[in-house]
């Protein structure tokens, strides 16, 4: 029998003073999965996202990470090493001078030798033809490119799961076809938040929009 990969079960959540976002969330993710998450400005796409990574806590319902329970701080810390996150905007995620030390962050800190983690950097910026951007400086790129590397960044850690906010934002034409293209061919289940509907309907097998729970698209 096949466990999802993440099960949401009747979430509840609201900031301080504020209608609640979610009153009773369920979804799933499956093994292979690529679900779309759209919904109009303010549905709480990425709130859901800081929510599954144990950023913000439900007030109520469940998280199932893996088969397991995710509902205290160590059971996060155990996901966030599986899943990758693709921020909104790239000026949260970047914080490294170059690109290089950038995409080699994550797995230096997974424990990977130098030799092992300068492997990693140099194949992950080539499945993304940026080979060239290794010596960048990070702040000097453009909005799409620093988009593009902080997948690379996200990648070079070899997730389970990725979770893509706006992947395509800031992305010209070239980029955001090379975007899809790449992630259309990842083995790894995915949850993708884009207002970009052409790339939505190239890349996923289903959708749930918050703002109606409804499923446009089966896999």
């Amino acid at each position: 029998m096949n466990i999802p990969v993440l099960v949401v079960e009747h979430l509840q959540y609201g900031f301080a003073r504020q209608p609640l976002i979610f009153t009773n969330l369920s979804l799933a993710l499956n093994a292979g999965e690529r679900l779309g998450i759209t919904g109009p400005n303010g549905s709480g796409k990425t709130t859901l996202f800081n929510i599954l990574l144990g950023f913000h806590r439900p007030t109520a319902g469940r998280l199932r990470w893996f088969g397991k329970p995710a509902e205290r701080e160590s059971d996060f810390t155990g996901i966030r090493g599986r899943v990758g996150y693709l921020f909104q905007n790239p000026d949260d995620q970047l914080f490294c001078p170059t690109v290089a030390e950038e995409v080699a962050f994550g797995p230096f800190n997974q424990g990977y030798s130098r030799d092992t983690v300068m492997t990693i950097v140099a194949d992950t910026l080539a499945m993304l033809n940026l080979t060239d951007f290794a010596s960048r400086v990070t702040y000097h790129l453009s909005e799409g490119e620093k988009r593009l590397v902080s997948l690379a960044a996200v990648l070079a850690m070899k997730p389970d799961v990725l979770l893509l906010d706006e992947p395509t934002n800031g992305l010209d034409e070239a980029s955001r076809t090379r975007m899809l293209n790449l992630l259309a061919e990842l083995p790894q289940s995915m949850i993708v938040v884009s207002h970009d509907r052409t790339f939505l309907d190239a890349l996923i097998t289903r959708e749930f929009n918050l703002g109606f729970g409804a499923t446009r698209k089966d896999a």
